[in-house]
């Protein structure tokens, strides 16, 4: 690799307002532990800004995850629908549970969960589909609902990508009975780890509390509802930390500042880039007219996986850096335990191969992103 001093992160976790500040009044204030201040603070402005009956913090969006699976009562030899191209962990939240995975084919263009293909992998043993907002752009989520409400299955959201974006005017995250938010370092907001549980029908609302204070009524002797508590139900310690709290309320805080900026940024990648990938037949991300996206990523795809992992390492050797993303969960070693096989999902295993990731992250400059423009324009596709 030629010296080069320059470089150009993939993702770098930042603080962009009062998040360093807030960290050390959580801990003068004496409460470290879930439940504090901060922690209430975030609540109130995901609940109040998303328009959601109840938010509640957790320790990751895997956590959000498999409270989610609890709350859908999932048990062993049931089925919940999954897209074949997500993180493992919207699927591992089910098998915990005892679930067979089954996993649907993506669409060629935003990459998320083709609802063309839903209905005919709806059997009676389908208790749940769980629609992914791949990049922030939103699911096709009319005709999912429809088909899940004729058949009598739960939809719950996995937008660990797509907070304050939204489809067709509506928030993603409120279309389903339950959905997950991811706080993970590599997202917009950031507490490091972190994610939440977003609570869409009141059904769910005291159960929820038990699940995340490890199976017990807690936040109700806290409320003064009973004069102690105890163990109820299932549960686990899913509470994060109101330092962690502290420091994802100045994110959050500075919300319209960091989506602002990633907007430029993905609108600075995509003019820019539109017509050298019409010449070198590069797909670049579809955003449909009635959606609007959370400006989470800018991804490509690149004609081949040659050219793909050429070019990752062509930025490499110029310090900047770039990835992949998920491979198809189907030809996983667990997907092939539970039937996969290839072929199963061609547009997933397709765009496994293609796909890469730009630097996207909201403390990247202009300068930087200029860098990683006039790279990518002089790479040798031949």
């Amino acid at each position: 690799m030629p010296e080069n001093t320059l470089r150009v992160d993939f993702n770098r976790p930042a603080p962009v307002g009062s998040e360093l500040e807030y960290v050390t009044q959580a801990i003068q204030g004496g409460h470290l532990s879930g439940d504090g201040p901060f922690t209430k603070k975030c609540h109130a402005i995901l609940e109040q800004g998303l328009g959601v009956k109840k938010v509640l913090l957790t320790t990751s969006c895997t956590h959000a995850l498999e409270m989610m699976a609890i709350l859908l009562h999932i048990q062993p030899g049931d089925e919940v629908i999954i897209p074949d191209f997500t993180f493992v962990s919207t699927v591992n939240a089910f098998v915990l549970r005892g679930a067979t995975p089954v996993f649907v084919d993506v669409r060629p263009d935003t990459l998320n969960l083709d609802e063309s293909k839903l209905e005919a992998l709806i059997t009676p043993k389908t208790k749940a589909i769980v629609p992914v907002h791949y990049a922030g752009v939103g699911c096709e989520m009319d005709t999912i609902l429809e088909i899940a409400n004729r058949h009598g299955v739960a939809v719950v959201e996995d937008n660990a990508h797509g907070l304050f974006g939204k489809y067709k005017g509506k928030f993603l995250g409120t279309f389903g009975a339950l959905a997950s938010q991811s706080f993970h370092e590599t997202k917009n907001f950031s507490s490091g780890e972190g994610g939440a549980l977003l609570i869409n029908t009141e059904d769910y609302l005291e159960r929820a509390e038990i699940i995340r204070e490890k199976g017990t009524n807690r936040s109700r002797f806290f409320r003064g509802q009973v004069d102690k508590y105890t163990w109820v139900d299932f549960g686990s310690s899913y509470l994060p930390s109101d330092i962690l709290a502290a420091y994802l309320y100045g994110q959050l805080e500075q919300r319209e500042r960091i989506q602002s900026h990633r907007k430029s940024l993905w609108q600075t990648y995509d003019m820019a880039l539109k017509d050298w990938a019409q010449k070198n037949g590069v797909q670049l991300p579809t955003i449909p007219e009635h959606t609007e996206q959370a400006y989470h990523m800018y991804y490509l795809l690149l004609p081949t996986l040659d050219l793909r992992q050429k070019f990752i390492m062509y930025l490499r050797e110029r310090g900047i850096y770039s990835v992949f993303h998920y491979l198809p969960l189907h030809l996983s070693d667990m997907g092939q335990a539970y039937g996969g096989k290839p072929g199963d999902c061609p547009v997933t295993e397709r765009v496994s191969d293609q796909l890469v990731r730009l630097p996207f992250h909201n403390v990247l400059t202009s300068a930087d992103q200029e860098m990683v423009i006039e790279a990518i324009l002089e790479f040798p596709f031949k």
